[in-house]
C-alpha cells in the first residue's frame, strides 16, 4: 500500500484524500461520457457545467453577493499584480500596503504602469491598523497581501479606506476563515494552496470594477474578457477548474467555511503552543498578527535547522524548510492537512528537541 506523508508544503499544497480519490475513481470516465475530464471540450454542456457549479459552490461558501463576479483565470496571484493596474490603475496612482514579499513584487508590477503609493511595515511582521486617513483620495485602489506565506504574518482586521476599493490577495488563506467579501472591491488566489491544483486562478470582482480597462489593455488581460465569456474566451484549465470544483464539495461537506476556521484554528494552535512551549524552536510573530496557515519556525542554528529538515524528511514530514529569504523551517497548514498531521510534527519536534537537549 502507498504510504501518503504529510506534506507541509507552502505550495502547490496538500489535497484532500477524498478529493483525490474522486478524481483517481472518474479519471477514464466523468460523468458515464466515457472520456476523462481533461478531454472534455470547454464548450461541452458537461464541462459547462462544472464551471457553473463551482462558481455556485464558492459564492454559497463565501456567501458572495450578486454584484459581485466570480472567474476563473490562468497565470497564478503573480499575473493579478500586472493585470490589477492595467484594468484599475489608469494613469492614475494606487496605495500598496507592504507587508512582505509578495506585496513588494505586486507593487514592481504596478509600477510599471502608474503612480504607486506604498504603506510599508515600521517594525518586521507588524501589520498595523489603518484608517481612511492613510490612504489618497486620488486612489484608484488599496492593494494587500492578506495572508503572507514567507513571513507567517496575516491580516486579523481588514483596512478600512474610506470607500476606495480594496484588493486583496488571498492565495494563501481563502476558506480557511470567514471574511466579508462586500467589504473589498477584488479578490484574487491562486488555487495551489486552499482551492485544487495549480493552473487556475480565481478572482471575485464588483460589478463596479469590470469594464474599467483602457483600449490598449490586451484582450487576455481585460475583466470584462472574462466576464463577458463567463471565463470561457479561451480554453480554460479544465482539469484544474474540474478539481477546484470537488475542493470545494470537500468543503462544504466538513462544514464549510465555519467548520475550516475550527479546524484551522485548533490546528494552528497546537503547533503554536509547541512553539512558544519549546526552549529550542521560536518563532519571530507577535500573536496578533501570526498567520493560521504559514508557521515559520528556528532553531537560530543553521545547521541544527538542517539536520532537523533532514530527520523530519526521514520520518515523512515533507517540505519543512523555510523559504530561502528567511530560512529555518515553516509548516503550512492549509485546509487539506489533517489534524493528525500537526500532532505527528509536534511530536516529532518534541522528541528533536529533547535529544538535543541530552547531548
Amino acid at each position: 500500500m502507498l504510504k501518503r506523508v504529510y506534506n507541509f508544503s507552502a505550495g502547490p499544497a496538500v489535497l484532500p484524500d477524498p478529493v483525490l480519490k474522486k478524481v483517481q475513481e472518474e479519471l477514464l470516465n466523468y460523468g458515464e461520457s466515457g472520456m476523462s475530464v481533461m478531454e472534455l471540450s470547454h464548450r461541452s454542456a458537461s464541462f459547462q457545467t462544472i464551471t457553473e457549479e463551482a462558481q455556485n459552490l464558492l459564492r454559497e461558501l463565501l456567501s458572495i453577493p450578486d454584484d459581485y463576479q466570480i472567474i476563473f483565470m490562468q497565470g497564478g496571484a503573480s499575473l493579478q499584480f500586472s493585470m490589477i493596474p492595467l484594468n484599475l490603475l489608469a494613469g492614475g496612482r494606487a496605495d500598496y500596503i507592504v507587508t512582505g514579499s509578495w506585496s513588494k513584487k505586486a507593487v514592481k508590477e504596478a509600477e510599471k504602469v502608474g503612480k504607486v503609493h506604498t504603506l510599508s511595515l515600521k517594525e518586521p511582521y507588524e501589520i498595523p491598523a489603518y484608517i481612511p486617513e492613510d490612504f489618497s483620495s486620488q486612489s484608484s485602489y488599496v492593494h494587500i497581501t492578506s495572508n503572507n506565506t514567507i513571513e507567517g504574518t496575516r491580516f486579523h482586521e481588514y483596512p478600512d479606506t474610506g470607500g476606495i476599493p480594496l484588493i486583496a490577495d488571498m492565495s494563501s488563506h481563502i476558506l480557511s476563515e470567514k471574511i466579508d467579501v462586500s467589504s473589498f472591491g477584488l479578490i484574487y488566489a491562486g488555487a495551489q494552496k486552499n482551492l485544487g491544483p495549480s493552473g487556475v486562478t480565481v478572482a471575485i470582482i464588483h460589478d463596479s470594477l469590470v469594464g474599467k480597462a483602457p483600449v490598449q489593455c490586451p484582450t487576455m488581460l481585460d475583466y470584462e474578457t472574462y466576464v463577458k465569456h463567463d471565463s470561457l474566451f479561451n480554453t480554460p484549465p479544465t482539469f484544474s477548474i474540474y478539481v477546484l470544483k470537488l475542493v470545494l464539495e470537500w468543503v462544504k461537506e466538513n462544514g464549510g467555511v465555519d467548520g475550516m476556521q475550527d479546524h484551522n484554528e485548533k490546528k494552528a494552535a497546537l503547533l503554536y503552543s509547541c512553539i512558544d512551549e519549546s526552549p529550542l524552536f521560536h518563532n519571530p510573530v507577535p500573536g496578533k498578527n501570526r498567520s493560521l496557515m504559514n508557521i515559520p519556525f528556528s532553531t537560530g542554528d543553521d545547521d541544527l535547522n538542517a539536520q532537523f529538515i533532514k530527520e523530519a524528511k526521514a520520518e515523512g514530514f515533507e517540505f519543512l524548510k523555510g523559504h530561502r529569504s528567511v530560512g529555518g523551517m515553516r509548516a503550512s497548514l492549509y485546509n487539506a492537512m489533517p489534524r493528525e498531521g500537526v500532532e505527528a510534527l509536534v511530536d516529532f519536534m518534541k522528541k528533536f528537541e529533547a535529544k538535543q537537549g541530552g547531548q
